[in-house]
């Protein structure tokens, strides 16, 4: 190898430090898929999850089927013993038409994410019909290491069959809840189905959740965060409101986390879990400088290596 290659080298592994080791404050949303007691029973689904979550600073669940608390008892213990951080819940009442009702589950880190405010939207009619299958579960969080502060997340996780006017609908649970507690940073997250044949580019035209400006998606319609070869499908998403919050989150921060690859895991051993991948996207953080040193050791380390490989070898005699 030459003296540039090397060079080339050393410097795209610096670069590969410095930018593995910058992971800003991380919020994500998971359909766990009838999360309950049996579940967490199985102690290879729940050391997988628990290895998951621990990714998250805040993370939304859905379709979590514990009335009792149990199963989340056993997963938030399971994090308490694995990660440094240490981890609590906040969590709606059981929603929805079926015996075995669902709750929103926010899961968050104590260190980094302190929750200021709690609502549970009421049941609401258009017609004869309940305008949400599971009404949002709204929570207001502070998060000081942010360069946004504080925000409101919103979620819905919407009936396939009436996802389109699920998501027209939770405009105004948007706009009631920036005027309720005068926020402008709101982030809408859920399994919205808002893809393949229940929600389409023709007809999402005259909904108020894609044609309103100031509102932007953050998943494009080709991401796939389904875990079947079955089905390719853009089904979670991320909607943040406002330029101020969007300039706060790490640019192509937003993606599917693909744990098969990462943890090299069998398609079947991920079903155990659920149909859905997870989604993430990163805030941004104000960095101390006791970071930003931190930050910059990977440079300190390898920089006489690179002197040594750049520098003229009759220079490199005289040293």
């Amino acid at each position: 190898m030459g003296r540039d290659q090397r060079y080339l080298l050393l410097l795209g592994l610096a670069c590969f430090v410095f930018l593995t080791r910058s992971s800003g404050f991380k919020i994500c949303a998971y359909n766990v898929q009838n999360f309950n007691t049996s579940k967490v029973s199985d102690s290879r689904v729940l050391h997988l999850l628990t290895r998951i979550l621990s990714n998250c600073d805040v993370c939304l669940l859905q379709e979590v089927k514990d009335p009792d608390g149990k199963a989340m008892g056993e997963l938030v213990s399971s994090l308490n013993r694995y990660d440094e951080y240490s981890y609590d819940y906040v969590t709606s009442k059981g929603l929805g038409q079926s015996e075995k009702k669902e709750q929103y589950v926010f899961l968050y880190r104590n260190q980094t994410a302190k929750l200021v405010d709690k609502y549970q939207y009421p049941k609401s009619k258009k017609g004869n019909e309940d305008v949400f299958s599971r009404e949002p579960f709204i929570v207001h969080f502070k998060a000081p290491k942010t360069k946004i502060g504080q925000f409101v997340l919103i979620p819905l996780r919407a009936e396939p069959l009436n996802a389109l006017k699920e998501l027209d609908s939770l405009f105004d649970v948007f706009t009631e809840m920036m005027k309720k507690w005068k926020v402008e940073n709101v982030l809408l997250l859920g399994d919205f189905h808002a893809d393949c044949g229940y929600v389409t580019r023709k007809n999402r035209m005259n909904n108020r959740l894609f044609a309103t400006n100031g509102l932007f998606w953050l998943l494009r319609d080709d991401v796939d965060t389904t875990v079947t070869d079955m089905t390719d499908c853009a089904y979670d998403r991320f909607v943040v409101h406002g330029e101020k919050f969007l300039k706060a989150i790490e640019p192509l921060s937003a993606r599917v986390f693909n744990f098969k690859r990462k943890f090299q895991i069998s398609t079947e051993q991920i079903l155990k879990i659920s149909d859905h991948y997870p989604i993430e996207v990163e805030l941004k953080e104000v960095k101390s400088a006791g970071q930003l040193q931190a930050l910059m050791q990977p440079f300190l380390l390898i920089l006489p290596l690179v002197v040594l490989l750049i520098l003229p070898e009759s220079t490199i005699g005289l040293m």
